[in-house]
């Protein structure tokens, strides 16, 4: 594909990952309603099979996205530093992986939270255990996909400054807020980061990934400065 193709496809995959990875939030927070505990949550998920189901399609839906990120985004920056744009692909696709792992762990919970709700007695509580289980290990693959994330977003970013192919201001606002989540996701994951500020971290991102699409969408990238030099 042309550089301009992949700016658009890669546009495009931006938006269409924000848009799917805020809908899975909103739909799985509706499943699970305003129940307190492990067991009022199975059983909230088991009355919204339906809507756990469709977490987990939007969940798949982020693993193509990352991953058809990552192979346009390496063939925008390929040729500023191929190996370092080798690497960020391989986080990307790192990152989708673990989010197809998550969409297969959403639906063995939507069968645990059938079986907790249907058992009685030691068969309950075994239930309920491991799907207390299941829940705890989906926020932990949270934190390490998004890690993969950060790591690849700053390697991109970082090749999309030297190679000066798009808004200098848009790369360096790439690169910093890629950095801000690469030192602000290990706090997390070790429990320093708690609340609104645990989310915080996520605006600039936000900030320059939209940016950042609708630039590919309307605007594409100039040539390389290293292709151009050669």
């Amino acid at each position: 594909m042309t550089l301009r193709t992949n700016a658009r496809l890669a546009g495009f995959t931006f938006l269409f990952y924000i848009a799917t990875g805020i809908a899975s939030m909103v739909v799985f927070n509706r499943a699970t309603g305003a129940a307190e505990g492990a067991a009022g949550t199975l059983a909230s998920l088991a009355q919204h099979a339906a809507l756990v189901r469709l977490t987990a399609a939007l969940t798949f839906l982020q693993f193509l996205s990352a991953v058809v990120l990552g192979v346009t985004l390496y063939a925008l920056t390929r040729d500023e530093d191929s190996d370092l744009a080798i690497l960020a692909l391989c986080c990307r696709a790192s990152e989708g992986v673990v989010g197809a792992v998550a969409a297969v762990r959403t639906l063995g919970l939507l069968s645990v939270a059938t079986t907790s709700v249907a058992a009685t007695g030691p068969d309950a509580a075994t239930a309920v255990a491991f799907g207390d289980l299941l829940l705890k290990q989906g926020g932990s693959s949270f934190l390490i996909a998004a890690s993969c994330f950060a790591v690849g977003s700053t390697l991109f970013s970082y090749l999309f400054l030297r190679a000066r192919n798009i808004p200098l201001w848009m790369a360096w606002l790439g690169v910093l807020a890629s950095v801000l989540l690469v030192v602000a996701l290990p706090l997390r994951l070790f429990e320093f980061l708690k609340g609104p500020l645990g989310f915080a971290i996520w605006l600039p991102m936000l900030v320059f990934e939209v940016a950042l699409a609708l630039w590919l969408l309307f605007k594409g990238v100039t040539v390389p400065s290293r292709a151009l030099s050669a």
